[in-house]
């Protein structure tokens, strides 16, 4: 949990103040770890659950304050965003029925919420990330209004410079420009620790490096990211271009990124980590410096290490070592950050059982891992999987290259399920979790290929909007009852939902693929553009994409009845195209979008930002909304009618004309 009592607006001497304190808590932990101090004969786990809250229409619910306040649950806090939540579980011993026991805690916390969002006209739903955000959800309304977030944000976007570009390819390609950090709302995860003894932590440390790769891959969950199909697990990409300090300079002299994966196994001591940080990474938050760790320390005490603590909460390795005290003794532990939430808390406990499993075998049966395996094969198996989930490659420890999912099955599980029986976990446990791993690998299906099936099967001609909320929706269902992820049906879209909440804004159903012409086109090029691609409207654009003006069906019509073609003389769009346009933004309210092309008797409308062109909006795309909006009310009204009688007989054409009356006034 990150701690979030920071100082806002630091100056140099307070920076300089804590920078001091990180350092001198550094030199108190190696003390501790030359002189013995660390509990080394006790092995625990945790975890900590991220969340999404959703409204009834399955799109970001940003009331994560009200939950936590009226759940009056300690273990519940804020994330960065105000639709986000993490729960943190419990740290217990790894034995008997610690797995069981956490999964029951993990339920019971998720349930409180769910009670709690559930009195709010909300929900909560485990993912990755969440499929149905979208560009307008990722605003300062939406920052939890915490210090500590609002530092994050103005430090990280100070240090970074000029605007963040963020460029993502997988099945298509997702590029942005942002100049805040508000994108890291869309991620979730959960997040295992593992507390290990000292005298073998690095061993296990660089062992949760060599397995991060097939872990990963049956539990990617994060395919779609601003309805933009990408990696299996996009999480990975987008919280290092979130969280990015590097200036340009930074990037060309290979400076590595604050959320990273490492560029080498650990030697000796986990030190060589916690110094290389200390040095390489710039303090983003500070906070009063309420102790003397060497102090401390040498009056015989265990310190806090605070200082060090918050500047460690600020670098993201995707295996993070951490420090803590439990019952007056200090731990380390090795944080796994790249499990994404979801698809079903059964399924994140089956990954992290798989995960443990491993830890507690592999270091055993095979020792240093640095002599097995270089640390390039792990970091690129790890991107791969991420990329491609059970369809990625992984190099094993006999330098060969296989399909990860082959190796999951042949080799990695049998030796998770030696490693929970060596620490005694209950067998019903261990069998019953990994189990799932292996139905889910054996089925060549995670959360990612769940999703990007379901969207598949979808009638394409349905508005992505709907297709992203009735995905979303069934994710939420089949999480309720509780079932893992390969007995999912693929989603469908349903017969009948809350369409008038799925059209609050034009963002949720405006045309984005869009075909276009340059100013200086031939007139040719948009009419036969609107023939063959069956449209009324062709905007004109520069080559920056900002809105010139725009062509239309009519305007074609016109220009032939006026009889002044030139048919030696071809005609150029700047002659033609209209240029006092009325255009709108992206958070227009549906309502008002099409008020305004009532009162203007317009067929379409640019939707715009910053001036550059981002979607368009036409009559026709009104057409699915006000047909499902008029179907609604229908349902409404025609509830409402009396019923026929012997007497007074209407027929369904009456009524049906009676109602519609009543939805035009």
């Amino acid at each position: 949990m990150g701690d979030k009592q920071v100082t806002s607006g630091y100056d140099e001497d307070q920076m300089r103040e804590f920078t001091l304190g990180v350092l001198t808590d550094l030199q108190a932990m190696e003390k501790m770890l030359d002189a013995g101090m660390f509990e080394e004969d006790v092995c625990r786990i945790g975890a900590e659950q991220e969340i999404f809250l959703v409204d009834q229409a399955m799109h970001p619910a940003p009331i994560a304050m009200e939950v936590i306040e009226n759940a009056r649950d300690g273990r519940l806090t804020t994330e960065i965003g105000l639709f986000n939540l993490e729960a943190n579980l419990t740290a217990r011993e790894f034995t008997g029925n610690a797995l069981g026991e956490m999964e029951a805690e993990l339920n019971e916390i998720i349930d409180k919420v769910r009670d709690v969002a559930n009195e709010l006209n909300s929900g909560v739903v485990l993912a990755g990330i969440l499929p149905t955000i979208q560009a307008s959800d990722l605003t300062s309304d939406n920052l939890t209004p915490l210090p500590r977030y609002h530092e994050i944000d103005r430090v990280v976007t100070k240090l970074h410079g000029e605007n963040r570009t963020i460029q993502i390819k997988g099945l298509d390609e997702l590029q942005l420009t942002l100049q805040n950090t508000f994108i890291e709302f869309c991620n979730t995860s959960f997040q295992v620790h593992l507390q290990t003894g000292v005298k073998d932590f690095v061993k296990y440390y660089n062992w949760s490096q060599a397995i991060a790769a097939p872990v990963l891959a049956s539990a990617v969950n994060s395919p779609l990211l601003l309805n933009h199909k990408l990696w299996h697990e996009t999480r990975l990409a987008l919280f290092q271009h979130a969280t990015d300090t590097r200036s340009h300079v930074h990037k060309e002299r290979n400076q590595p990124p604050r959320v990273n994966f490492g560029e080498r196994w650990v030697d000796e001591s986990i030190i060589e980590v916690l110094r290389e940080d200390a040095v390489r990474f710039r303090v983003l938050l500070t906070q009063a410096v309420d102790e003397d760790s060497q102090a401390v320390l040498a009056n015989g005490a265990i310190p806090k290490l605070n200082a060090w603590r918050m500047h460690n909460g600020t670098i993201w390795r995707w295996n993070r070592p951490c420090y803590g005290i439990v019952d007056g003794k200090p731990g380390l532990r090795i944080e796994a950050r790249y499990l994404p939430a979801g698809p079903s808390v059964v399924d994140e406990m089956a990954n992290a059982a798989f995960l443990l499993g491993l830890m507690m075998e592999l270091p055993e049966e095979f020792g240093d891992i640095s002599k097995k395996m270089s640390f390039d094969d792990a970091k690129n198996s790890f991107y791969n999987v991420a990329r491609y989930g059970l369809g990625g490659q992984v190099r094993g420890l006999d330098g060969k290259s296989r399909r990860v999912g082959t190796l999951i099955l042949e080799e990695l599980l049998p030796r998770a399920r030696k490693g929970l029986e060596h620490v005694g976990i209950a067998s019903f446990d261990g069998d019953r979790l990994l189990d799932i791993v292996e139905k889910r690998v054996s089925a060549e299906t995670s959360g990612a290929k769940w999703m990007l099936d379901s969207l598949a099967t979808m009638d394409p001609k349905a508005k992505l909007n709907v297709r992203m909320r009735s995905l979303t929706s069934e994710m939420k269902k089949n999480q309720e009852l509780g079932s893992p992820l390969h007995e999912w049906p693929l989603a469908s879209i349903p017969t009948s939902s809350e369409w008038i909440d799925n059209y609050k804004t034009v963002e949720q159903f405006m045309a984005v693929d869009l075909f276009t012409v340059r100013s200086e086109d031939i007139l040719d090029l948009a009419a036969n553009l609107m023939h063959w691609r069956h449209v009324r409207h062709v905007p004109v654009e520069d080559d920056a994409g900002r809105l010139l003006g725009i062509v239309s069906h009519r305007d074609l019509i016109r220009l032939l009845a006026s009889g002044k073609i030139d048919r030696a003389k071809p005609i150029i769009v700047r002659d033609v195209m209209i240029t006092e346009m009325i255009t709108i933004e992206p958070e227009t309210s549906t309502l008002e979008a099409l008020r305004i092309m009532r009162e203007h008797n317009i067929g379409c409308l640019p939707v715009v930002k910053d001036g550059f062109l981002v979607g368009l909006v036409t009559a026709y795309d009104f057409l699915t909304v006000s047909t499902k909006l008029f179907e609604e009310r229908l349902g409404e009204l025609t509830s409402e009618s009396p019923t026929s009688t012997d007497d007074t007989k209407m027929t369904e054409q009456v009524r049906y004309n009676s109602v519609a009356r009543k939805i035009s006034q």
